[in-house]
């Protein structure tokens, strides 16, 4: 390396450990401590932070700090200087969200889509609806990092077909009719994997984790330290197909007893015919039917959180739309968990997702603002 290119390597440096210091900022944030922590001249900082500024991604904050002399002027990113859409799709729902650099909704969307669509007119369809949210929420184009969709699938490992997808009724099916009509940078994942990366990603702690999906199916991701393990052939994480009952209900997957046959919330709109809403309003009217499919319902859960923490021995966060429901029967469903565990008399590694809404959309979209972190 010629010293040329080496003095440009070390000023790239600096920016990034400026704009991820920024980036990752709780508290008051300045010119002194940004000298001051990171180890750089004020003269370094101030160049590196006019180019940042220069570039729309650093601004003022407005605030001031008395430092004991002249007040020290606040910074902080500029959030929506860049925009991800992420998408998740469903057996019979097309959700979307916009979100900022720091994971922030700036635009949702949901609609209900019709179970009889090919990939092609989903893939249609999605487009048209994509363009419908940046319209609406004036979302400008030249800002928007990408569209990462989200689907209840096995991906291969090139990440152009989808090898298995029960709900949708898919197998071997190419993923290029699905998005050939988006016009920006698009990433396909399965959707657990994306709901545990974001989970993972906000987390403080950063320790490894499952995280278990509940939603049309059940799915799930592993993270050890952040990085995802998904297995000799991508199907790591399918937890929705862990038997919990042998000979029990039958799942889409073909299959009797999988823990998706008795924790989807497929399970109650499709047997009871109603909506989430109100199969949980008559939980708490105390119907017997409602308590009875719920008990067993939450009974079944704390078998397949009980294997997982056999397997792994780590944390367990429980994700997707069933969780905005889930709350006040938590402690419930610890107290089964803890019932059957061999080793522990409690259930304190099992945690609700940080994000209760939307998390599979964010999810996605989380790829493409990882993606701007790590290049800027």
């Amino acid at each position: 390396m010629d010293r040329e290119t080496g003095a440009t390597n070390r000023r790239r440096q600096s920016r990034s450990n400026i704009y991820h210091y920024l980036y990752n900022a709780k508290d008051f944030c300045s010119r002194q401590s940004l000298s001051r922590d990171l180890g750089l001249s004020l003269p370094t900082v101030y160049q590196n932070l006019s180019e940042l500024m220069e570039a729309g991604l650093v601004r003022d904050s407005g605030q001031q700090q008395s430092t004991g002399g002249r007040k020290a002027s606040g910074l902080s990113i500029v959030p929506d200087a860049r925009v991800a859409v992420g998408v998740s799709i469903t057996e019979n729902r097309l959700r979307m969200a916009a979100v900022d650099l720091w994971l922030q909704e700036l635009a949702y969307q949901k609609t209900e889509i019709s179970t009889g669509m090919d990939l092609l007119e989903l893939g249609a369809f999605l487009a048209g609806m994509l363009e419908r949210l940046l319209d609406d929420s004036q979302i400008d184009r030249s800002r928007l990092l990408g569209v990462g969709v989200a689907l209840p699938g096995i991906i291969t490992p090139d990440g152009t077909h989808i090898s298995s997808a029960p709900t949708l009724r898919l197998r071997d099916a190419s993923l290029d009719g699905l998005i050939r009509g988006i016009p920006y940078p698009t990433y396909v994942e399965n959707d657990a994997t994306s709901g545990g990366y974001a989970e993972w990603f906000k987390r403080s702690d950063k320790q490894s984790m499952v995280y278990l999906s509940l939603e049309d199916g059940v799915g799930g991701s592993i993270l050890f330290h952040g990085v995802p393990y998904v297995g000799d052939n991508r199907r790591s994480g399918e937890f929705g197909h862990m038997c919990v009952e042998i000979g029990g209900l039958p799942c889409k997957c073909g299959r009797q007893g999988c823990l998706e046959a008795y924790c989807s919330a497929s399970r109650i709109s499709d047997n009871l015919g109603i909506t989430l809403e109100e199969f949980f309003a008559g939980v708490e009217r105390h119907e017997l039917n409602y308590e009875i499919l719920w008990h067993d319902f939450l009974r079944h859960l704390a078998i397949g959180i009980n294997n997982i923490r056999m397997a792994l021995d780590c944390d367990v966060v429980l994700g997707g739309f069933l969780t905005e429901y889930i709350t006040p029967y938590f402690p419930l469903l610890k107290e089964y968990t803890a019932a059957i565990n061999t080793f522990e008399s409690n259930a304190d590694y099992l945690y609700l997702s940080i994000f209760r809404k939307h998390m599979v959309p964010l999810g996605v979209a989380l790829h493409f603002v990882a993606e701007f972190l790590d290049q800027i």
